[in-house]
């Protein structure tokens, strides 16, 4: 059967056709598959044990404010050795904002706890 210049054409234009993917299937969360974070390092979990107000304790102000503390410690050191790094200059700036906003929470919120933390890091307001 011969066929029209019509049905010609319209063989020769290319059809759009949409790539199908596969669904992809919700994994049902197991016990098991809960990913626990790694242990602090030595020298992050020496700080934590003699800045924490109880046992386990890593989330208090006190705790941050000298692991925060420590951070700026170790950026003013490569700082004076490297004067030109500005990257990290901006960093230091945002770490001691921090450091500053997490002490007056604390002010606010228990003077004599602020004083005793203020002292141990040799902070002065």
């Amino acid at each position: 059967m011969p066929r029209t210049k019509l049905a010609t054409k319209a063989e020769k234009k290319p059809t759009k056709t949409s790539k199908v993917t596969p669904k992809k299937v919700a994994k049902k969360e197991k016990k098991e598959d809960v990913v626990v974070a790694p242990a602090p390092s030595a020298e992050k979990q020496e700080v934590i044990t003699q800045f924490q107000v109880k046992l386990g304790d890593t989330g208090s102000p006190e705790v941050q404010a000298a692991l925060l503390t420590k951070r700026i410690g170790k950026l003013v050191t490569h700082l004076k050795g490297n004067p030109s790094d500005n990257h990290s200059r901006r960093g230091l700036l945002g770490i001691v904002s921090k450091r500053r906003r997490l002490l007056n929470y604390l002010e606010k919120k228990d003077d004599k706890r602020y004083k005793m933390i203020a002292i141990k890091l040799g902070l002065s307001k």
